[in-house]
C-alpha cells in the first residue's frame, strides 16, 4: 500500500497485530495443505483444523499479505454483478444460492468474531445501492424485484441514501450488511489455528503442485509436503495453465482514505451503479488509535481497469478524488491511496471446488471479484464440506468446471483481448535503448527479437529481466504506481526486479545477465 502524507494504513488498520510464523525448513505430511494465506486460505484452515484434520499453511510472503490486505472490507449480499443479470445467467435458483452463501458468509464471520472474541470492529450496518447520474431509476426496481426472488426479503426501495452532502436519489436497502477490519480478524484465525494443531509456515514458496496419493508440494528451499488434499487459495490459481485462466480476468481496483470530520457522514456501505462502479465506507477513529489523525476516514474506491492495459493511476487516483469531493464537500486531506487486484469471473460467481482437469484431491478458490471478504469466508465452509465429504448445496454453483452457456458472449470478448496484447511481441519498445530507461522508472526495450524489462533504480543502475511472463508468453507492462511489471493477458505481477508478486505465474521473470544484442532503435 502507498500513503500520502507519511502516514500509513495500517495506522488505520492495526497491521502490527499480525502474527509471524517461520518458513518451513523440513519435509511435512498433513491431511491438507492449504497454499495462500489470505481469507480464502486462512478460512478454510480455521474449519479443518477445529473439526480435527491436521492442516498446513504454506505463504511466500508473510500471512495475509496479498489481496486481502488491500481490501476496503465490505461484507455483503449486494454483490458486484447485479441479481438481475445472476438470474440471467444461473437461473432463478442460482441467484438464489449466490445470495444465500454471501448471507450466510456474513452471519459465520458474525459467529467467529463471537466465539473466538476477536476485536475486529465487526459492524452490522445497512448498505445501499443507488444509480449513476443519467441512468433510468427504474433499473433500482428491476433489480428490487430480482433480489426479493433471490431470497433477500428485506430489501427495500428508499427514497434516498442517509448521506446528507450526496442526493444519490432512490436507493436500493440491503440491510445487515456489515463491515469488520480483516487484519485483525484474520490474526486471530490464525492464531486459532495454531491453538487447534494446525501449522502455517511464511515466506516459503510452493513452486509445484501434484495431485495425486499423495498430493506433493514442492518449495523452492527444498522441503516438500505431502498431504491427502492440496487447496490453492492464491487470489489466481498457480497450479494450472488454462484450465480456470480462460473463465477469469484480472483488473486493478483504486481506492483513497480521505479524511473528513467526526460523525459527518452516516456509516453505511454505499455503491452507485457506475461501470466500473464507485464503493464506498466509513473507518471511524478508534478511541485506543492515539497515533491516529482526529476525524474519521471515507475509504472510496473504484476506476477499474484491466490489469497490465493502462498505467494511468495518477489521473484515476485524481478523478476518485474529485468524485468524492464533489459529494463530500466536508473531505479533507487525501490520506492514503492504494490498488488491489480483482479476479473476475466470466459469469459472475467465483470458482471454488475441484480444479479441472487435474487429481480429484486438488481444490481451488479463485475469481472473486470485489466480493473478495465473503467468498473466502464461502471457501472455508465449501471446501471443508467437499474434503470432508458432507453436502453442501452451494456446490453446483461454485462448481470450476461449469460452463455457462449465457456468459459464452462475454467469454469471447474476454478472449479477443486476450489475444489482440500478444501482438505486444511485435511492437516496438517504449524507448529505444535502455539508456533512456530514467531513475525510478521502468520501461520495455526491444532487442533483437527479444524484448527486455529494464528499470534504473535511484543511482542509476540498470537491472534487466526478460519482459516475457512466464505463464502464457505475454509482454509485461510497466506499472508506474506500484513500481511493477504486470502482464495484459491473465495478470501475473512482478516487481521492479522481477520476483513474482501475483499469479498465474508461479516463477520470476528471467534475469538479463549478458546481452547479446544491441537494443533497437
Amino acid at each position: 500500500m502507498h500513503d500520502h502524507d507519511g502516514q500509513t494504513l495500517s495506522v488505520w488498520m492495526a497491521t502490527d497485530v499480525v502474527p509471524t510464523f517461520s518458513s518451513l525448513d523440513h519435509d511435512e505430511y498433513a491431511d491438507v495443505c492449504i497454499v495462500g494465506a489470505g481469507i480464502a486460505g486462512l478460512t478454510t484452515a480455521y474449519w479443518l483444523s477445529r473439526l480435527g484434520k491436521a492442516v498446513i499453511v504454506l505463504d511466500d510472503g508473510p500471512i495475509v499479505s496479498g489481496e486481502t490486505e488491500r481490501s476496503t472490507a465490505h461484507l455483503a449480499t449486494a454483490l458486484d454483478s447485479s441479481y438481475v443479470e445472476l438470474e440471467w445467467l444461473h437461473g432463478e435458483g442460482g441467484a438464489r444460492l449466490a445470495a444465500e452463501s454471501h448471507a450466510a458468509a456474513i452471519d459465520q464471520i458474525e459467529q467467529i468474531v463471537f466465539e473466538e472474541k476477536i476485536d475486529c470492529e465487526f459492524e452490522r450496518l445497512d448498505g445501499y445501492l443507488f444509480t449513476n447520474p443519467g441512468e433510468p431509476p427504474e433499473a433500482l426496481d428491476r433489480e428490487l424485484a430480482a433480489a426479493q426472488r433471490a431470497g433477500l426479503t428485506e430489501t427495500s426501495i428508499v427514497e434516498r441514501a442517509p448521506l446528507a452532502s450526496y442526493h444519490t436519489g432512490k436507493a436500493l436497502r440491503f440491510p445487515r450488511q456489515a463491515q469488520f477490519n480483516p487484519l485483525k480478524y484474520l490474526a486471530a484465525l490464525a492464531q486459532a489455528i495454531i491453538r487447534d494443531g494446525g501449522r502455517i509456515y511464511t515466506k516459503t514458496h510452493a513452486t509445484h503442485i501434484a495431485g495425486g496419493e499423495p498430493a506433493r508440494i514442492e518449495t523452492r528451499d527444498g522441503p516438500v509436503v505431502t498431504a491427502s488434499v492440496v487447496v490453492v487459495a492464491t487470489n489466481t490459481p498457480v497450479n494450472d495453465m488454462l484450465a480456470i485462466h480462460t473463465k477469469q480476468a484480472a483488473y486493478r481496483t483504486y481506492v483513497i482514505g480521505a479524511g473528513v470530520p467526526t460523525g459527518s457522514i452516516n456509516k453505511g456501505l454505499y455503491w452507485d451503479t457506475k461501470n466500473p462502479y464507485h464503493f464506498i465506507r466509513l473507518q471511524t477513529r478508534r478511541s485506543d488509535a492515539s497515533a491516529a489523525p482526529a476525524g474519521d476516514l471515507l475509504i472510496v474506491g473504484g476506476e477499474d481497469h484491466k490489469t497490465g492495459q493502462a498505467d494511468d493511476a495518477a489521473v484515476r487516483y485524481k478523478q476518485l478524488e474529485e468524485w468524492t469531493r464533489s459529494r463530500f464537500p466536508m473531505t479533507a486531506d487525501i490520506r492514503f491511496r492504494w490498488s488491489g487486484q480483482v479476479v473476475e469471473s466470466m459469469d459472475g460467481v467465483a470458482f471454488i471446488g475441484r480444479n479441472p482437469m487435474d487429481k480429484q484431491n486438488v481444490f481451488i478458490a479463485t475469481g472473486f471479484s470485489g466480493n473478495g471478504m465473503t467468498c473466502g469466508a464461502i471457501t472455508g465452509r465449501l471446501l471443508t464440506d467437499l474434503i470432508l465429504g458432507l453436502e453442501n448445496p452451494w456446490v453446483w454453483l461454485y462448481e470450476p468446471s461449469r460452463k455457462t452457456m449465457r456468459a459464452a458472449e462475454r467469454f469471447a470478448k474476454e478472449a479477443l483481448n486476450t489475444a489482440a496484447q500478444y501482438g505486444k511481441w511485435l511492437t516496438r519498445g517504449d524507448v529505444s535503448t535502455a539508456a533512456l530507461v530514467t531513475p525510478g522508472t521502468g520501461a520495455i526495450v526491444r532487442r533483437g527479437l527479444n524484448k527486455i524489462a529494464v528499470y534504473c533504480d535511484d543511482a542509476g543502475q540498470k537491472h534487466e529481466c526478460s519482459a516475457v511472463c512466464p505463464h502464457l508468453g505475454g509482454i509485461v507492462a510497466w506499472n508506474h504506481s506500484e513500481e511493477s511489471w504486470d502482464c495484459p493477458c491473465h495478470g501475473s505481477r512482478f516487481n521492479k526486479l522481477g520476483k513474482l508478486l501475483n499469479g498465474p505465474a508461479n516463477t520470476d521473470l528471467q534475469i538479463v545477465v549478458e546481452p547479446q544484442l544491441v537494443d533497437v532503435v
